[in-house]
C-alpha cells in the first residue's frame, strides 16, 4: 500500500509539473472507443445505456488490473494517476480567460470558456463569464483531481481508470438531449455515485482550506440542495461560501434555459475572486493529494 500512496504522489506531482499529455492522450483515445461503440450499439432506452457503461467501465476496471500486475505498482499507479488527473489544464484554462479578461478581450475570452463549459458563452457579459469560469473550476477540481485520487486509493489502478472512464462517458452521453435522454441516463446517474465521495471531500477540504470557514459551512449546509447535481452543489456552494461571493443564476445550454439556486452571499465574483479561486483549488488538490496518500498507507 506505501507503493500506491507513493506512486499517487508521483502522479499528482506529474500533473503538476506537466499537466496532461498533448500527444495521444489515453483519455481521448477512449474517447474515441467510447464513439464508435455508442454507434454500433445506440438504442432508445435505458438498458441499452446501462450495457454500453457497463461494458467500457469495466473494460477500464480489467486493464487497471492487468496493468497492476505487469508493471511495478509505483510506476503503474504513477502512470494512471497522471492519465486521469487534470488539474493543471483546467487551472490553465481559468488562468486564460482571467489574462483575456484583463486586457479587455471579451470575445476571446467567451470563446476560452467554450474550454470549460458546456453553455452558450456568445452572449456573456465580463461578470457572467467570470461565474461561469469560477463555477467550473469548482466543479472540476472535484471530477478532475479529487475524485480520481480518492478512487486511486482505495482501489489503485483499477479505481483510477474506471472512475476516469465512467467520468468521460457522462461527459459524452450524461447530458440532457433527444439522442441521450435515454441511453446516456445510465452514465449520468453512475457518474453521479462515484464522485460522491470526492465532491464531498472537495467540499470539505474548501471549508478546510479556504480564507472564510464559516462562509463556507453555511453555503454548503444552506445552498447545496439547490444546485440540479448533487455532487456540484456542495463543491460550488463551499467555494462560494469560502470566498465570500454569490453563484449561481440563468444558463443557456443551446437553447435550454436553467435557472440556478443562488450559492453564497457575497457580490458576484470579479476577476480577483477568480484568482482566489484558482488558489483555493490548488490548496484543494494539494490536500486532496495528501489525504489520498494516507489512506491507501492505511488500505
Amino acid at each position: 500500500m506505501k507503493a500506491r500512496a507513493a506512486g499517487l504522489l508521483l502522479g499528482y506531482a506529474a500533473d503538476r509539473l506537466l499537466a496532461d499529455p498533448r500527444r495521444l492522450h489515453p483519455v481521448a483515445g477512449f474517447g474515441q472507443v467510447a464513439a464508435a461503440l455508442e454507434r454500433r450499439t445506440w438504442r432508445d432506452d435505458r438498458p441499452a445505456g446501462a450495457r454500453y457503461v457497463a461494458t467500457l467501465v469495466g473494460g477500464a476496471v480489467v486493464l487497471g488490473v492487468v496493468a497492476e500486475r505487469a508493471l511495478p505498482r509505483t510506476l503503474a499507479t504513477a502512470a494512471a494517476t497522471w492519465v486521469v488527473l487534470g488539474g493543471t489544464s483546467l487551472d490553465r484554462e481559468a488562468a486564460e480567460v482571467s489574462r483575456l479578461l484583463a486586457v479587455g478581450d471579451l470575445p476571446a475570452a467567451r470563446r476560452q470558456l467554450t474550454h470549460l463549459v458546456g453553455r452558450d458563452t456568445s452572449r456573456l457579459d465580463e461578470a457572467e463569464v467570470v461565474r461561469a469560469t469560477l463555477e467550473s473550476l469548482a466543479e472540476n477540481t472535484s471530477d478532475a483531481v479529487v475524485a480520481p485520487l480518492v478512487w486511486g486509493a482505495v482501489a489503485g489502478v483499477p479505481g483510477l481508470l474506471g472512475y476516469r472512464a465512467a467520468n468521460t462517458l457522462d461527459a459524452m452521453v450524461g447530458h440532457r438531449s433527444p439522442r441521450h435522454e435515454r441511453f446516456g441516463w445510465a452514465a449520468a446517474r453512475f457518474d453521479d455515485l462515484v464522485n460522491l465521495p470526492g465532491s464531498r471531500l472537495s467540499a470539505a477540504l474548501a471549508v478546510a482550506l479556504g480564507p472564510d470557514r464559516a462562509g463556507a459551512v453555511r453555503a454548503w449546509r444552506r445552498d447545496a440542495a439547490g444546485h440540479p447535481s448533487p455532487n456540484a452543489g456542495p463543491v460550488e456552494a463551499a467555494f462560494a461560501g469560502a470566498l465570500g461571493v454569490r453563484l449561481g443564476g440563468t444558463n443557456d445550454y443551446a437553447g435550454r434555459i436553467e435557472h440556478r439556486a443562488v450559492l453564497g452571499d457575497g457580490p458576484p465574483p470579479d476577476r480577483a475572486a477568480l484568482d482566489r479561486a484558482r488558489t483555493l483549488a490548488s490548496r484543494v488538490g494539494i490536500g486532496a493529494a495528501l489525504v489520498a496518500a494516507v489512506v491507501a498507507t492505511r488500505s
